[in-house]
């Protein structure tokens, strides 16, 4: 063996300000920690991976692994007081089997395969690899009454990130002499490297996505970053779709017209069998044993169930002044009880398949719109709604995800707004095969735009 990765997860999470420390919040349907062990988990170059972890979530460690049946893990060490400490239980554990030693930070979900790539190619020619990324701010140095006393010149200024990577006997003996000389409060590894001016250090390019989960704000941020790296799911072979769908059972909620009877008639074409229902052949999604009874039905003729899709929708244009109520109770029914009712009742069928569940949105869920305050609202609360279950499913290996085309040449949409230019509009096929692409992907929780551009490429 040759490459470890040591993973610094002792934080408490107290400048997140949440109780649970943030290494072990969840994000885009995993804790954290997963994503951050699954980079070193899966790259072909790391042979083993040693966890540091807060003491106070031992167990809760333990499980983690068990649960996800990592097979690089060899080893779970109780974490120090400072990161230093961490830093140093993490290598003094490490045996001289090992030659590299790669120290990242747990709260960095985001690393990519080509940083660790870099990291591992320039250890052949240094003893010392610091990650980085350029600063677009000026840095200001003040003394302690605030006073600025220097302005160091940006370019040759970097905003460092993790993993830092090392030989092990060096990083070993940078830390023995900063115990020697009772230094303790070291921020990062490199910087003791440096201190007793052991090797020098290279610096590999990091990235701005590689960002370190610290304040409350940095939770939103990831979350767009799973949403912006995750566009590239539109990008699809269709050989390789065809082998994933083929013989798959899926059901669609809505399928009798428009984006859910696209799904149906492609997932059919690409070798799946799928199923549809709406009130065209008497299933209403208003109806929770309607519901509960039509998955029954494909369970008991097919044997299981792999994916529900709902699309299922109504959309009626009215101020909430003036609109009858009755439309406001069979938007608000459909649009978001009906989907309520088909994720309670398709638990236990994808709890058997470690299926998928995929709600839509709408591009007007994030800011609601004058005469379509019902719609918009319902949309908004779907969004929420798959979010938080994709948390709570997540035990059971259950996908939850939203798909969010932008306007599409439905007849819900001709209904409401009449004939409009079909270049302007995405087609339901565009956005169904998109949908079928993403159904069994091994993501849960995020929300997929799908955009005129990605259809029309203007």
């Amino acid at each position: 063996m040759s490459n470890l990765a040591i993973i610094l997860a002792g934080g408490s999470g107290s400048r997140l300000k949440q109780e649970t420390p943030k290494q072990f919040l969840k994000l885009a349907g995993k804790l954290i920690i997963e994503h951050t062990i699954e980079k070193f988990e899966n790259h072909e170059d790391i042979d083993a991976v040693y966890i540091v972890t807060n003491p106070m979530y031992y167990e809760k460690t333990i499980e983690i692994i068990e649960k996800n049946n990592y097979k690089k893990v060899r080893k779970i060490l109780k974490g120090g007081k400072t990161r230093q400490e961490s830093s140093y239980i993490g290598i003094s554990a490490a045996s001289d089997e090992f030659e590299n030693v790669l120290i990242h930070d747990a709260v960095r979900p985001f690393l990519s395969k080509e940083i660790i790539d870099n990291i591992i190619e320039k250890l052949n020619d240094f003893s010392a690899i610091d990650v980085a990324i350029p600063s677009p701010d000026t840095i200001i140095k003040i003394n302690d009454k605030n006073i600025v006393k220097d302005i160091p010149e940006r370019k040759y200024l970097r905003r460092g990130q993790t993993p830092q990577a090392f030989k092990l006997q060096l990083i070993k003996k940078a830390h023995d002499l900063a115990i020697k000389d009772n230094f303790l409060n070291a921020t990062d590894d490199c910087s003791l490297v440096l201190k007793y001016g052991l090797s020098e250090i290279y610096v590999v390019d990091g990235s701005d996505f590689n960002i370190k989960i610290t304040y409350p704000i940095d939770i939103h941020i990831a979350d767009k970053i799973f949403q912006v790296k995750n566009r590239t799911l539109l990008n699809f072979n269709q050989n390789e779709l065809a082998s994933v769908l083929k013989n798959k059972i899926i059901v669609v909620f809505g399928g009798s017209s428009g984006i859910g009877e696209a799904i149906v008639k492609i997932a059919k074409e690409y070798g799946a069998k799928a199923y549809s229902f709406s009130r065209k052949n008497g299933v209403d999604i208003r109806n929770y044993e309607s519901v509960k009874s039509a998955l029954l039905s494909v369970k008991k003729k097919e044997g299981r169930i792999d994916s529900i899709v709902v699309s299922a929708g109504v959309l009626e244009f009215g101020f909430i002044e003036t609109v009858d109520l009755k439309i406001i109770e069979d938007m608000a029914i459909v649009n978001y009880l009906g989907s309520i009712y088909v994720a309670k009742a398709s638990v236990e069928f994808l709890k058997e398949t470690k299926g998928s569940l995929i709600f839509f949105a709408s591009s007007s869920y994030t800011r609601g719109r004058a005469g379509y305050s019902v719609y918009s609202s319902s949309k908004a609360a779907i969004v929420n709604f798959a979010q938080a279950i994709a948390d709570e499913f997540s035990k059971d290996g259950i996908k939850v995800n939203i798909i969010n085309p932008e306007r599409a040449a439905t007849p819900m949409r001709f209904k409401t707004f009449g004939k409009e230019d079909k270049n302007t509009l995405l087609s339901p096929e565009f956005i169904a095969i998109n949908t079928l692409n993403i159904m069994f992907k091994e993501i849960t929780g995020q929300v997929f735009d799908i955009r005129v551009i990605d259809e029309k490429g203007n």
